[in-house]
C-alpha cells in the first residue's frame, strides 16, 4: 500500500512539472511572438515614413 502511495505521489509530481514546463514554453513563445510583431511594426512604420518623405 505504501509503494502505491509513493507511485501516485511521484506521478502527480511529474504531472505537475510537465504542466509547468508546457506552460513555460507557451509563455516564452507568446512573449517572443509579441516581440517579433512589435519590431516588425516599428520597421514597417519607419519604412513607410521614409517612403512618404521621398
Amino acid at each position: 500500500m505504501i509503494s502505491l502511495s509513493v507511485a501516485v505521489g511521484r506521478f502527480v509530481e511529474a504531472l505537475f512539472w510537465a504542466i509547468f514546463r508546457v506552460a513555460g514554453t507557451v509563455a516564452a513563445a507568446a512573449v517572443l511572438g509579441a516581440a517579433v510583431l512589435l519590431v516588425a511594426g516599428v520597421v514597417v512604420r519607419r519604412w513607410l515614413r521614409q517612403r512618404r518623405m521621398r
